[in-house]
């Protein structure tokens, strides 16, 4: 089978190329995927250059959730059989034609659902839901975050809302509040000019700052934590900008604020069966019913997995980078 490897950690759009390997076989409480379609997340990128929580020995595969039909199910397996569409995340190597997956960690896809939208079910969608499930907002509830044109801040928004949880949003751009706003997403700032935290105040009005996601790091995070309300919660979801936070130690005493981070392998692995299985009926229900959108920018080939690195960080990009064997 062809599968990327790279055999030195640095810069995907170098490093990675297309190699032959030997055809996995299951082993028990395994089952053996042939890939449909896989997305290029952030997280996969980290881990080629060698800078993410986990770091594989090398030569390395790549990649870690895919979409793909069941064609082969080890001793010890039940309820998976062979031809079923299953989806995968946290399942390392998975940019291939071929992949093995621990039974317990592939789901189900329902018949309604594109391949091109189950590819990218669990990773993004499913930390989103998390998140919005850690946060623990309820309905009438004001949550702020940034970054609110990523993948997982469209996401956020879409999930909230549809539990009727206010979400403010932070973007760089007024050309991005207006992109937010003709995509269903209202209450977006941008940041520009040194009015922008009382245009956020304006638009919250009298409602309290509940929680602040922060996937920036560096200033940003002490911008959110001066918007809190009294007892507010601060969460590091990611640092594009710093992994220093930078803090003001007068807003967390005299706010009695709480500062903790999310890593959705963490949550996902601690979760109890029946949250999990809640959330992603959920998740299918939202997907079904169009009210949460999982858009595609481009599909490449294994072989151009370079080129569609670079396109995964374009700026702008709306939608995931896919890989197809």
């Amino acid at each position: 089978m062809r599968a990327i490897v790279h055999h030195e950690f640095g810069d995907p759009a170098e490093v990675l190329g297309v190699e032959d390997l030997p055809l996995p076989e299951p082993e028990p409480r395994e089952v053996r995927l042939r890939v449909l379609f896989s997305p290029i997340h952030n997280h996969d990128l980290w881990t080629v250059r060698g800078t993410y929580g986990y770091k594989p020995e090398l030569p390395a595969r790549a990649g870690t959730e895919a979409v793909g039909i069941v064609d082969a199910v080890g001793d010890e397996v039940e309820g998976i059989e062979v031809g079923r569409r299953v989806a995968t995340a946290g399942t390392f190597g998975v940019w291939a034609e071929y992949v093995i997956a621990k039974a317990g960690a592939v789901v189900p896809v329902p018949d309604g659902i594109p391949d091109e939208v189950a590819a990218q079910l669990i990773s993004m969608p499913f930390s989103a839901l998390s998140l919005v499930e850690f946060l623990g907002v309820s309905a009438g509830d004001v949550m702020l975050q940034n970054t609110a044109n990523g993948t997982v801040g469209r996401l956020v928004a879409q999930i909230a809302a549809s539990r009727g949880i206010r979400v403010i949003g932070l973007v760089r751009r007024e050309d991005e509040v207006d992109a937010l706003a003709d995509a269903g997403i209202p209450d977006v700032v941008a940041t520009v000019g040194d009015d922008w935290p009382e245009r956020v105040r304006r638009l919250v009005g009298d409602q309290p700052i509940r929680t602040a996601v922060d996937s920036v790091g560096g200033t940003a995070s002490g911008e959110l934590l001066h918007l809190l309300a009294e007892g507010g919660t601060l969460v590091s979801f990611g640092a594009m900008a710093s992994d220093r936070m930078e803090l003001s130690s007068g807003d967390l005493i005299f706010k009695q604020a709480i500062v903790k981070g999310f890593w959705g392998s963490k949550v996902s692995s601690a979760m109890a069966p029946e949250t999990r299985r809640a959330l992603f009926g959920e998740l299918f229900e939202l997907i079904g019913s169009g009210r949460l959108t999982l858009p595609v920018d481009s599909i490449h080939p294994l072989e151009d997995v370079r080129a569609a690195v670079e396109a995964s960080l374009t700026p702008g990009r709306v939608g995931k980078v896919l890989l197809r064997p």
